[in-house]
């Protein structure tokens, strides 16, 4: 195998293969693309590759960079390649006697299915078409290869409209009576070439190119310029694959499928990609080429006679047909998987029983695929533990914890949003929090559709199989607490109108109104109408074994963001090391204490707040024991009171005389206190330790309740909680002093009280600039520090995560940030903060413990980041949890 190579000081773009010559290998994917660099492979291992060249993607960066030009050296070096090709073939580019054809394909780094451009047949004109004919000795094969190469050749070079070609071979067909285009004899074929060419000239104003090097500059050009094609974009923006990587072009002696019914081509696969089983997989097409297959203009055939048996099908399989080409495909389906060691993605052409290999790539496959293969070939000996560990993608994982809709499933799509939280769902459309859990606790299944959500509908949202929002982001307020409950959510589907007070919701001009079916897609932001049937997820057998794997090897911790004994039960399954994150203004919302809350905000000096405080201890209490219950013996980060209070307030003129009713105030008070609570920018105002500043008895009854729940469970269980009550939003060693004090006279009462301790820890949560900026003096007070970094990230970078929906696709569309930074860590800033923040935090107390738990602690690429830095964990939503754990193990493996 060749070794990797580098790109030459004299600006060599063209590398060589078969015919015993390679001048790359696989190990060259960067430079060579994935098709090219797995070609120069497969010919320096024995296989039967037509011989061609690679031109660099290096050329291709220099060819954008160059206005969309080639530099003359490149053009003696394409030749020297087509010399290459004419020396092992023994044929002629531009031959009128013998001539030679090539294929010209585009080859990025990472596959790019269907994205960029192929032109097949290149070398055809006028005469070299007799020539061709006459070599092969089958003249319907040549002109059915013409008119091929015409009409691609129009489509991706010239651009011309490929509809008026397709029309022109229906009516050819239909004129003759035939359905197929194998029953075109090749006078039809000569008389629709001469069609093909009369419409070229038509639409493009200038006769076809006869000239094959012509075509052959027009062809590479057209390769590289589909790199910046708007479907190439949206597929590298989607996958996250750098714009600056540039694609190869592969130019290759053509072999040809539609030589008779002694030639073929097709598609397989070394393993089932959908379900990962040890079985050859694949189709093929007689006497065809490979669009034929991919474009779907025939049906195609089964590869094996299993495949064939079980579909049903009658036409003949590969294996029955073919039985001896089909041996040595399958010879080489084995060579390919134990030398890739992965399975295998493989273009193929039969060619008057010549087997010839097009390519091959490590395949695409489902999540629940890569599970199974992974842990199929680690016991088979092909692959070790850590390998495959790494060889599946975390983020895939969400396809395997969530229900999803049963792909054969009929869907009416009406609607897309955002893809923000993971899983599929059916129910009845409500429009408010009430009524949703109402109809819950009825029995129905609903799915409650909101302009945008807030706190006040934790209680409808917990109730709801799935939430739609027509505003917000991926990391608002709906897509992170759906997402922290397992709930399927999309969000932000800005085509649909809602009526609250009609309770009608309205997109393109259709209405769905409260009670009938929704289905929401939250993997693909799908809004469906009626009920689409779902899948439940399997999470034994592969997908346990490769957990244990992981653990095995992954240093950070990984803990959940819970705040009820079912979120904790949940994460603890899915093998959670504790609660990062406990966020107690959720509990003030329930139904049984909000008006005790109200009560506490509308009194007018501290006794009545403690007299409201007082009613709401034993329901706090309550939810930390059920809390410590479940994660008894594990560490449980509770953040302290964090929203502002007027969210605990009535926002609606309809709601105020029944709160203050409730709240036994009268309107004109409650009115005139919500007045003043109201804020301008509440992310930045009375909120926080803010709150324990100016209203400690809050923070001490909170306080209180978490020890006293503490004991209760240590002596009821044995196995005592590990309590990190967590001081949110401060900016000063002063403020955490002060509320520190604060929890320790209570855990120091509560301790008296009851002649029992139990271990406590007090840190802050790093959310804002300064805070991690003087992180050093505020670990001098902070026993752990975990990073809240989606607040961070707002405050860092200015943007509100609620609100930035509406331009940050433009943002990373345009480079600014390469991804959306509320969903992956801004590396280059926040992260910078992150790090800093760590590193003097360590300096002052080299203990003290480090974490995170913003909604990247579920991103991989984020807790590849913590990994780097040294925190200590992460901690992300329940159902995010294996994907943190396995992330976390690539990322300890990556920094080995």
């Amino acid at each position: 195998m060749a070794t990797a190579i580098e790109p030459q000081a004299d600006a060599t773009y063209v590398y060589r293969f078969g015919g015993g010559v390679s001048d790359g290998g696989k190990g060259d994917k960067n430079l060579l693309g994935g098709k090219g660099a797995n070609l120069a492979e497969m010919a320096s291992i024995g296989l039967p590759v037509p011989p061609g060249f690679t031109i660099s993607t290096a050329m291709c960066t220099r060819y954008y960079e160059e206005g969309e030009r080639f530099p003359d050296s490149l053009r003696a070096e394409v030749a020297a390649g087509i010399a290459h090709i004419e020396g092992i073939t023994g044929k002629r580019f531009g031959d009128a006697a013998d001539p030679l054809l090539v294929s010209v394909r585009s080859g990025a780094r990472v596959s790019m299915p269907g994205m960029m451009d192929t032109v097949l047949n290149l070398g055809l004109n006028d005469e070299t078409v007799l020539g061709l004919a006459q070599a092969a000795d089958d003249e319907r094969f040549a002109w059915d290869s013409y008119r091929r190469f015409i009409q691609m050749y129009a489509d991706v070079v010239l651009e011309l409209d490929h509809g008026a070609f397709e029309e022109a071979l229906e009516i050819a067909k239909e004129d003759n009576g035939f359905t197929l285009d194998t029953e075109l004899s090749a006078d039809h074929l000569k008389a629709l070439v001469v069609e093909y060419k009369r419409l070229v000239e038509k639409a493009w104003g200038k006769p076809f190119p006869q000239d094959v090097h012509d075509q052959l500059w027009g062809a590479v050009g057209a390769v590289f310029g589909s790199w910046q094609s708007e479907r190439a974009k949206v597929y590298r923006r989607l996958n996250d694959i750098p714009a600056d990587w540039g694609t190869a072009v592969n130019v290759q002696a053509m072999v040809f499928g539609n030589m008779g019914d002694t030639s073929a081509t097709g598609v397989a696969f070394t393993r089932d990609p959908s379900k990962g089983d040890r079985a050859y997989y694949g189709e093929f097409l007689i006497n065809a080429q490979g669009e034929d297959v991919v474009a779907g203009i025939r049906t195609p055939q089964y590869l094996t006679r299993a495949a064939r048996e079980e579909a049903g099908a009658k036409p003949a399989s590969m294996e029955e047909a073919m039985p001896e080409v089909y041996g040595e495909l399958a010879a080489v389906f084995d060579t390919l998987e134990t030398h890739y060691r992965d399975m295998q993605d493989i273009e193929f052409t039969v060619e008057r029983t010549k087997l010839w290999m097009l390519q091959t790539r490590s395949g695409k496959r489902t999540a629940k695929a890569a599970l199974k293969i992974a842990v199929d070939m680690a016991n088979e000996g092909l692959i070790s533990h850590r390998e495959a560990i790494a060889r599946v993608d975390p983020a895939a994982l969400d396809q395997l914890l969530h229900p999803t809709l049963d792909p054969s499933a009929p869907r009416d799509v009406i609607a897309r949003g955002l893809p923000a939280s993971p899983g599929a769902a059916s129910g009845a459309v409500v429009f408010d929090a009430d009524t949703a859990e109402r109809w819950s606790a009825d029995g129905r299944a609903v799915i409650l559709v909101r302009t945008e959500t807030s706190p006040e509908d934790i209680h409808g949202m917990h109730a709801a199989r799935g939430i739609l929002t027509a505003r917000g982001g991926m990391t608002s307020h709906a897509a992170v607490v759906a997402r922290g409950m397992g709930r399927p959510c999309v969000s932000g589907a800005g085509s649909i109108a809602i009526s609250a007070r009609d309770k009608v919701m309205r997109v393109g001009g259709r209405e769905v109104r409260e009670g009938e079916t929704l289905t929401i897609d939250g993997a693909t932001g799908e809004v469906m109408a009626g009920e689409v049937a779902t899948v439940q997820p399997e999470l034994a057998g592969d997908f346990a074994t490769l957990m244990v794997w992981a653990d095995e090897v992954r240093r950070l911790k990984v803990r959940a963001n819970a705040e009820t004994p079912g979120d904790c039960r949940t994460a603890r399954e899915f093998g959670a090391e504790g609660v990062g994150l406990c966020r107690t203004e959720h509990m003030f919302f329930d139904a049984a204490r909000i008006t005790a809350v109200r009560q506490m905000i509308l009194a007018s000096d501290e006794k009545g707040r403690r007299v409201a405080l007082d009613k709401l201890l034993p329901e706090q209490r309550s939810d930390f024991v059920s809390i410590f219950e479940v994660m008894a013996g594990l560490p449980v980060t509770i953040r302290l009171l964090d929203p502002p209070l007027h969210e605990f307030l009535p926002h609606e003129e309809t709601e105020f005389a029944e709160v203050a009713t409730a709240a036994g105030v009268d309107i004109d008070t409650l009115k005139r206190r919500a007045n003043e609570l109201h804020e301008f920018n509440p992310m930045l105002g009375h909120r926080g330790c803010r709150l324990g500043v100016t209203y400690p008895e809050i923070y001490e009854m909170q306080a209180r309740a978490i020890f006293e729940a503490a004991i209760d469970v240590a002596e009821k269980s044995g196995a005592a909680p590990i309590p990190e009550v967590m001081i949110p939003l401060v900016a000063t060693k002063r403020e955490l002093d002060l509320m520190k004090a604060v929890v320790d006279r209570a855990a120091q009462a509560v301790f008296g009280e009851r002649g029992r301790t139990v271990e406590y820890l007090v840190g802050t949560m790093i959310e804002l600039p300064r805070a991690a900026l003087k992180a050093g003096e505020i670990a001098a007070t902070g026993e752990f520090f975990s990073f809240g970094t989606n607040d961070l990230t707002q405050t860092t970078l200015g943007v509100s995560r609620d609100d930035a929906s509406r331009f940050l696709g433009a943002y990373v569309e345009q480079g600014i940030y390469p991804k959306d930074p509320f969903v992956s860590l801004d590396i280059d800033g926040v992260g910078e903060l992150v790090e800093l923040a760590a590193e003097r935090g360590r300096k002052t107390r080299p203990d003290i413990k480090l974490g995170i738990c913003g909604e990247h602690g579920g991103d991989p690429a984020s807790i590849a980041f913590c990994e780097k830095v040294g925190l200590d964990y992460v901690s992300a939503s329940p159902y995010r949890v294996p994907i943190a754990r396995l992330a976390a193990a690539q990322a300890a493996l990556a920094a080995k």
